[in-house]
């Protein structure tokens, strides 16, 4: 080949060079007249031939000389495009008269730089341009591709890179625009073009086939731009035509018709002319590219093909095209699938082109609507707001059944999707609206055009059954029915205005949601964020939405303030609405009180709320209460006093009744009524209700309610619901206390009462762990971990040190009975928790309830452990509980160990072990000491052990210290207790090395040696040479040390007797897999079982041999063998599994041996333990299932192959206009989708042009790039569409 000079990349050109060209180009012609100086005999003469590439522009010697200077031009070129600073329309304008005058080293040009824009560093030279076919071109280009990295200018990363794309196909689209009136139809620019990237788009390198296929769908939208002017072009040209014939003779002008016609000729060829290269382009790339085995090339085909559709409607919009768009729909990745719905999106939305897509819409529908529900978000968002365009195009295509698949998305967790389907929700239910009369007053209030919708968006939210997301559902319609749902004026006027005749009023359930939906949008104005769950962070508000959140808070004070007393009083028994109606003051602009005069309402709205409080028990309704007094109890505004004064009456009324009553409630001698009883609960539920929003330490709560909760452990006959709300509202008072002292001036005097105080209700609530009643219990629990957490030791942190004296720590005797409590009410089983529930068990949301009461329990006692205010190793209790409970409460155990871990790595290692020594002294005390190994709960440990290995990770560096200290812990364990039957039998707890074992992997390799050797300390000489069952756990243990350690020499004995006999090969080291062995049981923990006892069994096997020395076979590896080996032993049966792993000698050498094993050849004989021998045959049998699993996986594969070889040839699918093999993944399973050819036309532009030099090779390179299976889903192989 004739290489390119070299030329550096940092040369730098004249600042000259862009202008040596003239800047005129094709334009020079009118654009309304089209005549091709080259057409007729004239213009033939220059179509390309094959030999004819270098005539017409001088010999060899000039095109070289020629071309050494080209090489900069080129370079130029892509550097230019590369760096997208220059105007492209200029650049153009160089490279055309740079054609006109050489057009074969200005094509040479162009060829080069889409080598060079392809990543490619090979130089397409004139000689090769002039003397080779494409297809020996694209090999040769393709032999210098440098393939050390994967990145191309496509693909690779950077600013620069970034923009390349976007000049790459400007480059494109200018180019042909610049050339549309006279050089594309040369018939030798444009061929060798295509030509080139049709052999491109075909090659094997992904470079040249991404690259190629982008440049050629890109050249066929510049293309589809030319043919639909020259269409429009053609229809004036008819119509001036018809014009001028239809004159009377005498005005008629004959030479204007001629022109006329001449005209209209030319632009029919060049019309056909355009339509055979977008045809060559279409069948040559596009059918080919659409299904590829790149997602980026597949979507680029999908994306520009809805261009032509949108573009060139007329040629492209109909069936024969559309029917990609339908089959890539079913694409496996979700960016080709996206592009799919953008380009329909296109197309929907343009209503004068509904009628064409009638049959597309009626045989895809069923795949939109499913796509609503896509894995990939993006997608579900394009699909949802694709219906919503057809649902705009016309109303009945899409069923009731489709549009309720679409509804409940609004409930959806992920905005985009909600929005899209509140879009959805609202042109379908929202968009008819009650037309209005010109010049009638605007109605407002019930007759409002607004107050069917509100109706419309009630009976709907009733209708889905989520009751509890009604904020979900305003958030979802909030962007596109924001004006509905702030027309909060038809709200109340349908609340509190009687209906008129022949109106249906609103029942109870739906003023009960309507209630709902108005409060969640009066908070979604005022906050200006989404509800829980839909928020990504903060949002930085512009002025505008400043502005509207201003003014809407504003109308909403002005409206509620007057509203909102008439509603309370209207519903002042219903306790639901109440509760919902008492939140709105939250979200008022309290200025507008005084502003706008409406102290009256106010006074109205406290006197309401009095009413309340004395009306109701619920403590939903008090809590309400509670912070509308807060919200409206703000020093800032004038309101203050007034709010301040009827809150401090309010509140003095209820102490004093509470102290009345309390004094009654407690006098000796007296048996308290039940009536005495409810009157001290219910005062007793307001104020707490109240203490949790407000101060009121200066009433003095703590001395009623202590001395309350001691005569109830006095007595034991104090109802539970007071003694609850007791434990509470004293917690009140202590946290109030704390945070006077915290903000105080810290008297010594307010420190040691506040620590008096804390101290007595810890006792009282240590007292009441021990109550008869679960929920007094539960409460004691629950508010017992929160003071402990509150006063520990972290509240002198963040320069508190002067509340050092409060701090409390739990003594031994108060966490006992927190752990005990946790173990008797936490973890049970869900039939036994039979005291929350009330006898409801059946009750499927009773035992979700109760679950996660429970796990809040679990949660407050874990804090106690991450936060250090109890002992970490109390924490064994928990862990060990990881896997029985599993479902229940795995998440919250895991990321205490995960916490407990960062705190302390060592001692949380130590509590680990801790809780697997604590099941496994429960195991002995169960099944005794002759227990199986392969029983279900010894299984379960291990099992456990290895969950724990897992949470330690990868980075064994950071652990180091943590697992030697567990190991540590383990082996001492193990040894701690001799054996009952005495000296010569193994430890009671040895078996407990099985356990630990899961953690040998987690050991750095210089770790293991060590603890090795700690592990050498506890044995003795006898309990090296010991192989009987019960001794199998250590030499498993011993085994798991061994492997992988830092020295080729594996101490295959005890130190006592073979240290110094070792062989220093590293044949033995390769051939001893135990750390294969290790992870295949970590990974299949079921096969441990069956594992143990072939173990069992080899050793019983073995036990007339010498326990230490055995001859090792030789090993040979499949993973270094050639294909045909692979093949050889895929024929061999079962029965010779084992020989597949061995070098099977000559029969010579098959020589059997007094001591070997059956089929084991021995080659030569190389003492190795005895250890080592078993565990080397595990690892065989291992190495053998998985060469097995291997070799189905690869026959697998071959067969499905040649199966869809078989179908593609049986069904002709390599035809130039094929169909993918798919099927309507929504297609019943009753019947077939009926062929949509006899509804449809699908012929495509069929222009008569020779196929393209290379159809043969990309023939038969197709299969290569194309694969059902790795494109389309399993459900939809089998069937075509069309």
């Amino acid at each position: 080949m004739i290489a390119a000079p070299e030329l550096p990349s940092e040369f730098h050109y004249p600042q000259d060079t862009d202008t040596r060209f003239s800047s005129d180009t094709d334009f020079s012609e009118a654009p309304d007249v089209s005549i091709n100086p080259t057409k007729g005999k004239g213009g033939k003469k220059g179509k390309k031939v094959t030999g004819e590439k270098g005539k017409g522009a001088g010999g060899a010697g000039r095109m070289n000389g020629h071309y050494q200077e080209n090489g900069m031009e080129n370079l130029m070129l892509f550097e230019v495009v590369k760096m997208g600073k220059s105007a492209m329309q200029s650049v153009v304008d160089d490279w055309i008269e740079a054609y006109k005058t050489d057009r074969d080293m200005a094509l040479l040009d162009l060829i080069n730089f889409f080598i060079q824009c392809s990543g490619c560093k090979g130089v397409v030279s004139g000689e090769m341009f002039r003397n080779m076919q494409n297809s020996e071109i694209i090999r040769r280009m393709t032999e210098e591709f440098d393939e050390d990295s994967g990145d191309y200018p496509l693909t690779m990363a950077g600013p620069l890179w970034k923009k390349f794309k976007g000049s790459f196909c400007e480059f494109i689209a200018v180019l042909v625009r610049q050339c549309q009136y006279s050089i594309i139809y040369d018939e030798y620019l444009m061929d060798t073009v295509i030509s080139l990237l049709t052999g491109l788009s075909d090659s094997q390198v992904r470079a040249f086939r991404h690259t190629s296929t982008l440049a050629a769908m890109k050249l066929m939208t510049a293309l589809v731009n030319v043919a639909l002017n020259l269409s429009i072009n053609m229809d004036n040209t008819q119509r001036q035509y018809e014009t001028e014939r239809n004159k009377m003779v005498a005005k008629r002008a004959n030479d204007r018709l001629e022109l006329l016609l001449q005209k209209r000729k030319e632009l029919q060829e060049n019309q056909d002319e355009i339509e055979n290269m977008m045809n060559a382009i279409f069948k040559g790339v596009f059918v080919h590219r659409y299904r590829d085995a790149i997602a980026e090339i597949r979507a680029i085909t999908i994306e520009e093909i809805g261009m032509w559709m949108k573009l060139y409607s007329d040629a492209f919009l109909n069936d024969s095209y559309l029917k990609y768009v339908g089959w890539t729909m079913h694409d496996k990745q979700g960016e080709v699938r996206l592009k799919c719905l953008t380009a329909l999106q296109g197309l929907y939305y343009n209503r004068e082109l509904n009628t064409r897509l009638e049959l597309f819409t009626s045989r895809f529908k069923d795949r939109i609507v499913s796509m609503t529900l896509d894995k990939e978000y993006d997608v579900a968002v394009q699909a949802i707001k694709l219906l919503t365009l057809v649902l705009h195009s016309t109303d009945e295509v899409l069923s009731p059944e489709d549009c309720e698949s679409v509804y409940h998305l609004v409930y959806s967790a992920h905005r985009p999707v909600a929005i899209a389907a509140g879009e959805f929700l609202f042109k379908k239910l929202f968009s008819t609206r009650e037309p209005e009369e010109e010049g009638a007053p605007k109605r407002r209030g019930r007759q409002s055009p607004n107050a069917n919708l509100i109706k419309t968006t009630v009976f709907f939210f009733l209708e889905s059954e989520l009751h509890e997301h009604a904020a979900y559902l305003v958030d979802s319609l909030w962007e596109s029915g924001a004006d509905l749902l702030k027309d909060w004026e038809c709200m109340t006027s349908l609340l509190l205005d009687d209906p008129v005749p022949g109106e249906e009023a609103l029942t109870d359930r739906q003023e009960t949601a309507l209630i709902e939906i108005m409060l969640c949008t009066v908070r979604q104005a005022a906050e200006c964020h989404p509800p829980v769950g839909r928020g990504t962070g903060k949002r930085v508000m512009t002025a505008k939405e400043k502005k509207t959140q201003l003014d809407d808070r504003t109308r909403m004070t002005e409206l509620f303030a007057v509203a909102l007393p008439p509603l309370l009083s209207k519903y002042s028994i219903d306790s639901e609405k109440v509760t919902n109606l008492l939140q709105l003051p939250q979200f008022f602009d309290l200025d507008i009180y005084t502003t706008g005069r409406l102290e009256k309402h106010l006074e109205a709205l406290l006197r309401q709320i009095r009413e309340m409080v004395e009306k109701h028990t619920d403590t939903e309704v008090l809590e309400a209460c509670s912070k509308t007094y807060h919200a409206l109890c703000n020093e800032e505004f004038t309101i203050f006093n007034r709010v301040d004064i009827a809150r401090s009456q309010l509140l003095d009324e209820l102490v004093d009744k509470f102290n009345r009553l309390l004094e009654d409630f407690l006098q000796e001698g007296e048996e308290p009524d039940d009536d005495d009883a409810y009157q001290v609960l219910s005062t007793l539920k307001r104020i707490t209700a109240f203490h949790n929003a407000h101060d009121l330490s200066k009433w003095d709560l703590f001395s009623s309610n202590f001395k309350l909760l001691n005569t109830g452990i006095e007595n034991g006959d104090m109802p539970e619901q007071i003694v609850v709300h007791a434990l509470q509202c004293t917690h009140y008072v202590v946290l109030w206390y704390l945070a006077k002292v915290s903000e105080g001036s810290h008297r010594k005097e307010d420190m040691m009462s506040l620590r008096k105080q804390m101290r007595m209700f810890c006792l009282m609530c240590q007292r009441y762990l021990t109550n008869v009643n679960t929920t007094v219990k539960e409460q004691a629990f629950t508010i017992l971990c929160d003071v402990l957490l509150v006063f520990s030791h972290q509240m002198v942190s963040g320069g508190r040190e002067q509340l050092e004296p409060l701090v409390y720590s739990p003594d031994d005797s108060l966490q006992t009975e927190l752990l005990s409590f946790i173990l008797h009410h936490v973890f049970i089983d869900q039939d036994d928790d039979n005291c929350s529930t009330d006898g409801q068990q059946d009750d499927e949301a009773a035992k979700i309830e109760a679950l996660h009461k429970r796990r809040n329990l679990l949660a407050a006692y874990c804090k106690l452990i991450i936060y250090n205010v109890v002992e970490m190793n109390t924490g064994a209790d928990i862990f060990k509980q990881y896997m029985r409970y599993y479902n229940d409460y795995g998440d919250i155990i895991k990321e205490t160990m995960s916490k407990t871990r960062q705190i302390d790595k060592i001692q949380c290692a130590k509590t680990l072990i801790l809780s697997l020594q604590q099941l496994f002294h429960e195991m002995l005390s169960e099944l005794g000491t002759g227990f199986d190994r392969s029983s279900s709960a010894f299984c379960g440990i291990k099992e456990l052990a290895r969950r724990f290995s897992l949470t330690f990770g990868l980075d064994q560096v950071k652990t180091r210290d943590a697992i030697a200290m567990l190991h540590k812990d383990g082996i001492e364990f193990a040894f701690k207790e001799p054996s009952p039957q005495g000296e010569g039998n193994p430890p009671l707890h040895l078996a407990f090395l099985d356990i630990l074992s899961e953690f040998s992997s987690k050991l750095m390799r210089q770790d293991k040696r060590t603890v090795h050797m700690y592990l050498e300390r506890f044995m003795t000489f006898q309990m090296a040479l010991q192989r009987d069952d019960c001794w199998l756990p250590l030499i498993s243990y011993r085994n798991s040390l061994q492997a992988g350690g830092d020295d080729d020499t594996m101490s295959v004995v005890s130190g006592y007797s073979s240290r110094g006999s070792s062989v220093r090969s590293k044949k033995t080291k390769a051939a001893t897999p135990t750390a294969t062995v290790a992870a295949a049981k970590r990974r299949l923990p079921e096969a441990e079982e069956s594992s143990s006892s072939s173990t069992d069994m080899s050793w019983q096997h073995q036990s007339m041999q010498t326990p230490v020395m055995m001859p090792s076979p030789h090993l040979t590896s499949t993973m270094m063998r050639g294909p045909g080996d692979m093949r050889g032993e895929a024929k061999r049966g079962r029965d010779d599994s084992y020989m597949g792993v061995y070098a099977l000698p000559s029969d010579s050498q098959q020589q059997p041996h007094p001591h070997t094993l059956p089929q084991t050849p021995q080659l030569h004989q190389t003492p190795i333990d005895y250890n080592t021998q078993v565990t080397w045959m595990l690892a065989q049998r291992q190495q053998e299932e998985v060469r097995q699993q291997q070799e189905r996986a690869m026959n697998y594969a071959k067969l499905r192959t040649n199966l869809q070889q078989a179908i593609r040839r049986g069904t002709g699918l390599m035809e130039e206009d094929e169909e993918p093999i798919v099927e309507d993944v929504m297609m019943s399973s009753e019947g077939r989708m009926e062929d949509l050819n006899e509804g449809m036309d699908f012929d495509t532009m069929d222009i008569d042009l020779p196929p393209s030099k290379n159809r043969r090779e990309r023939s038969e390179l197709k299969p290569d790039y194309f694969d059902p299976g790795s494109i389309m889903d399993e459900s939809v192989l089998g069937v075509s569409m069309f």
